[in-house]
């Protein structure tokens, strides 16, 4: 919105504003500080209306009695506290971001449309005092729909990438494009972003079950994302570390500026011990806008790296429930997702959530060095 009033008034005016605020860099800063302050400011009054509105969150006792008595403190505490940093991301965003740009609406629309998935999901749990929420089939198939057009776009869509580019995958540490699945191929590239939005989306929405666990672990990711979108943005950085140009992609890193800055200023709350959870009004559209920003950067294979604490809580739960139907019962892990388990080993919560932060940016690390090593 900015941009579009810098041209205005010079257009109309004659009026200049300065012109820090063209470049991203600037913005992507302006943006992180929006997002932080209106997390942090509108907090306190947010977390009062949940309380007014009796919004608390439901606990499961069935599956794990023991944690159901480690987390009895946590009943009532309000959730859907998403809605307060996907307010914050939107503000920020529309503020800061170029809204002519294809991939800024991309990223809205995620946000947007996950978010609703969620909400209901929480609603769900709330108005039938029930940890399940919306039938599993039902909310897998609206985010399986909502990624569909998603991707749709990103791939068949108008784009100001280079031809084929948004069908050619790159892997951390590779110079070269491992593979293009352009033409007939293109199809499999769909089904694979797909796979990535969607999974992504519940990979964080798994995680989500400790204070501060999940909004910790998205910081160094999208702080990373937004890293390489900088980069990627200029031709000379970009010839310079062999890394592909992207037009325009300044803008995905804008807005997982404010996206991580949001996660930071929610800690401010969600922090052992947690005075309100995000819900999965918040966790499910996380999980989704660094999926689509990983499309939109081309770094699938990096968001896996640097997001691994994501994928080892959602495989925890695959080969739980596989091990479960296919061995007569028989469990891996002592609960799952893998931080129960811990929790379950008599780990203290603050104990997971710390460790849990470290190896995600020590993953985080690696995949930030990853760009001088190709």
């Amino acid at each position: 919105m900015i941009l579009l009033l810098f041209h205005f008034l010079q257009s109309q005016f004659g009026i200049k504003l300065p012109s820090a605020f063209i470049y991203s860099s600037t913005r992507m800063v302006l943006a992180a500080i929006t997002s932080l302050l209106l997390t942090i400011f509108l907090g306190p009054w947010f977390i009062r209306l949940l309380y007014q509105l009796k919004i608390g969150q439901p606990i499961r006792k069935e599956e794990c009695p023991v944690l159901g008595e480690l987390h009895k403190n946590k009943e009532d505490t309000p959730t859907m506290g998403g809605i307060l940093m996907l307010a914050s991301i939107l503000v920020s965003a529309l503020i800061w971001i170029d809204l002519c740009h294809t991939s800024s609406w991309i990223l809205i629309f995620t946000l947007v449309s996950f978010g609703f998935i969620g909400a209901c999901d929480d609603w769900a749990k709330l108005k039938y005092r029930s940890a399940d929420g919306i039938k599993s089939r039902y909310k897998l198939g609206l985010q399986l729909f909502f990624s569909l057009i998603i991707c749709l776009v990103l791939i068949y869509g108008p784009t100001q990438m280079k031809p084929n580019l948004i069908t050619t995958y790159f892997f951390p540490f590779v110079k070269s494009p491992m593979f293009v699945l352009a033409g007939s191929l293109s199809i499999i590239s769909l089904l694979f972003s797909i796979i990535v939005v969607t999974g992504a989306s519940n990979a964080v929405n798994l995680t989500d079950g400790l204070d501060g666990l999940a909004a910790g672990c998205i910081i160094p990711v999208a702080i990373v994302l937004a890293v390489f979108a900088f980069l990627s943005n200029h031709v000379e950085i970009s010839h310079y570390l062999n890394i592909e140009y992207i037009n325009k992609s300044s803008e995905v890193g804008v807005f997982m500026c404010a996206l991580a800055s949001a996660c930071l200023g929610f800690l401010w709350y969600n922090g052992y011990p947690a005075q309100v959870f995000m819900g999965d009004t918040g966790s499910l559209s996380l999980g989704a806008l660094i999926g689509v920003a990983s499309i939109l950067l081309r770094r699938e294979f990096l968001l896996a790296l640097i997001g691994g604490v994501f994928v080892i809580e959602a495989v925890s739960v695959i080969l739980q429930v596989a091990s479960f139907k296919l061995r007569g019962k028989k469990r891996i892990f002592l609960c799952a997702p893998l931080h129960h388990h811990f929790e379950y080993k008599g780990w203290s919560e603050t104990k997971v959530v710390l460790r849990f932060w470290i190896i995600g940016l020590l993953l985080a690390a690696i995949g930030l060095f990853s760009v001088k090593f190709q």
